[in-house]
């Protein structure tokens, strides 16, 4: 951990004295940390501040946000400026202050060099104070008020969730929640620079919160592409983020299944249909991708495939289950391929089913080493193909032509 010697007191302690005004005044609303500087294993990624009222005493809630849990606690606010005063600028070198007025960010280079930034907010003086209750809404990994919301159509002009997209919106946060601890989880949360590719990016609801999750809260410079194969979605996509002037975001007009692959540390491809996914998996792959996430859509390729003479064909003869087992297979095996190729890989359901029925989530984190059991991985997936008559899988195809080029 940093100790308070080793970063000068000047900005820090304005940006602490604003903190300290905010909360005795009542407009303050939030304070993000972000960007640890201390290397401790389980350190907290982010912290989240928000305050509340605990039967009738103010009080400071704060979220410490680890790899794979969060903590939460509620602390008088003297108690909870004093450890915040620990934090900023020190333990973390990103500080993000929101009032009803502005908001402050606060940043501190590796040689302690520290930069405060003051924004007024558009329209603050016409919105209501905040309430502090301490029955508040369910802490987001994205703020209702962020303008890319209005320009996509999920919240309107005073940033009021649309109800039509509220299944949208509980999706946007869901992925970047998920996103936001597998990064923890890797060297990538202290790399300077990140790049990021989103196939099949749609409307860029997920690409837009990648964004600006990446760049506005955590403090990061990213590039990110979304890659999507209709045209007039990328010109809707790039005039929002022309309009919003978001540097590091371009949408690009392009099939997965064509396009040559780029270096990239992030690859996203979700609800790319049937073979879709197979190939931006591969696509990842080739471009050394750290972490890799798909939302799988459509699974029709192995499904005529599993009519074949069989011990479960009296099951498989209903649609349902056929589908069912096509689905499971397919994404099994995708996650087993993966292991193959040097990650540790979950599968797991997305959102619940009331909000989509796309709701499954492939999420591959690469591992530091390669291992001798990636190829027994290799043979279980052979045992797999022959008991249920597979003869063809996209993304297994795709990587044996590659080890057949390699050798």
């Amino acid at each position: 951990m940093t100790s308070s010697a080793d970063t000068p007191a000047d900005e820090r302690q304005r940006f602490l004295s604003l903190l300290a005004a905010a909360v005795e005044d009542q407009t303050f609303t939030k304070l993000v940390l972000a960007k640890p500087r201390g290397g401790e294993v389980d350190a907290a990624s982010r912290v989240t501040i928000r305050p509340i009222v605990l039967r009738d005493q103010p009080q400071l809630n704060i979220v410490h946000t680890h790899a794979t849990r969060d903590v939460t606690k509620n602390l008088p606010v003297a108690e909870a400026l004093a450890a915040i005063g620990d934090w900023v600028g020190l333990a973390f070198s990103r500080a993000y202050l929101f009032t009803a007025t502005e908001e402050v960010q606060l940043l501190v280079s590796k040689k302690g060099q520290q930069t405060l930034r003051r924004t007024p907010l558009v329209g603050a003086a016409n919105k209501p104070a905040p309430t502090a209750s301490h029955d508040r809404p369910k802490h987001r990994f994205v703020d209702i008020d962020r303008p890319f919301l209005t320009a996509l159509g999920v919240t309107d002009a005073q940033h009021r969730l649309i109800p039509a997209m509220a299944r949208k919106w509980k999706q946007i946060n869901k992925f970047v929640e998920v996103l936001d601890h597998a990064l923890a989880s890797t060297p990538l949360k202290d790399q300077p620079q990140l790049k990021v590719a989103d196939f099949g990016s749609g409307k860029g609801y997920l690409t837009f919160a990648l964004h600006d999750h990446l760049r506005h809260t955590l403090g990061l410079s990213a590039e990110v592409t979304g890659v999507e194969l209709r045209e007039d979605m990328v010109a809707l996509c790039n005039g929002a983020a022309d309009r919003l002037a978001l540097q590091g975001l371009n949408f690009e007009q392009g099939d997965v299944s064509t396009r040559p692959p780029e270096a990239v540390d992030v690859m996203i491809a979700l609800h790319a249909c049937d073979t879709a996914t197979d190939h931006a998996i591969h696509t990842g792959l080739r471009a050394g991708a750290q972490i890799i996430m798909c939302s799988p859509c459509c699974h029709k390729e192995l499904r005529p495939q599993l009519l074949s003479p069989h011990p479960l064909r009296p099951i498989l003869k209903h649609g349902v289950h056929l589908g069912q087992q096509a689905e499971m297979l397919t994404d099994g095996l995708r996650a087993m391929l993966l292991d193959a190729c040097g990650y540790d890989t979950q599968v797991f359901e997305f959102v619940a089913l009331e909000h989509t029925n796309k709701n499954k989530m492939i999420l591959a984190v690469k591992r530091a080493s390669t291992s001798a059991a990636d190829e027994q991985v290799w043979q279980q997936i052979r045992e797999i193909k022959g008991f249920y008559g597979i003869r063809d899988q996209c993304l297994e195809t795709l990587l044996l032509a590659d080890r057949a080029v390699v050798a």
